[in-house]
């Protein structure tokens, strides 16, 4: 199952396959800007985002750290380059709308991927893993706290109980790894990464107007109802 993005249906439906991770602030952007080109469509509900998982560090450490520790780690170089990128990025995302902390914390999303594989099956990934991630940029959310991913589960329409079940189990893990694998056999070299009806893929974030291009690709331009 997939989530649906609401709208007055006028043809078949078009599956999104969305390749991301939590702390990526590219993903960040590119989902929102993805959204916004499906929402200015008058048939916006012919498109279900499902989510896929890929890490982009499967040997980040469990125990949580500031994200200046782990660029520096992940990246080389100093917290004058760490800042001079969080700044440039964070101009983006202010640009648009979006919310922004620097104040964040980073460690293994394994096991939200695997939370992430539950909500897809239940018709709720994109939502699930959209307001984690929107609560995360915002600074008012910890991710890696079991009780705050119940708390959004449960805020999204599916059962805490069962994500707090899968937390202390190795349920789903599978799925992420195969998510992962078949990311990098389509040639995904880093994330967002965006396949639309398995015929266009676009790796990074693109634009409004170019994700406009690639759904009228996929789906066909929108058609002008005022036209005689």
């Amino acid at each position: 199952m997939a989530e649906q993005v609401t709208g007055p249906a006028t043809g078949p439906q078009v599956v999104i396959e969305v390749w991301s991770d939590l702390g990526c602030p590219w993903c960040y952007v590119g989902k929102h800007r993805l959204r916004e080109a499906i929402g200015q469509r008058p048939d916006a509900d012919r498109f279900a985002i499902r989510m896929r998982s890929f890490e982009l560090n499967p040997a980040a450490p469990h125990e949580p750290e500031t994200i200046e520790k782990a660029f520096i780690r992940a990246h080389g170089g100093t917290a004058e380059h760490f800042l001079r990128a969080e700044h440039q990025i964070q101009a983006i995302a202010h640009e648009e709308g979006l919310a922004f902390t620097l104040d964040r914390l980073s460690a293994n999303t394994f096991d939200l991927h695997r939370v992430v594989q539950y909500a897809n099956g239940q018709g709720l990934g994109f939502e699930f893993f959209s307001s984690v991630q929107d609560g995360f940029f915002a600074g008012g959310l910890n991710p890696y706290e079991p009780d705050a991913l119940a708390g959004v589960a449960e805020s999204v329409g599916l059962d805490g109980r069962r994500v707090r079940e899968i937390l202390t189990s190795n349920e789903y893990a599978d799925r992420v790894r195969a998510d992962r694998h078949e990311g990098l056999e389509l040639g995904v070299a880093g994330v967002p990464f965006v396949v639309l009806d398995r015929r266009v893929a676009a790796p990074g974030a693109q634009k409004v107007a170019v994700y406009g291009q690639l759904l009228e690709r996929v789906a066909g331009p929108i058609r002008d109802e005022r036209a005689s």
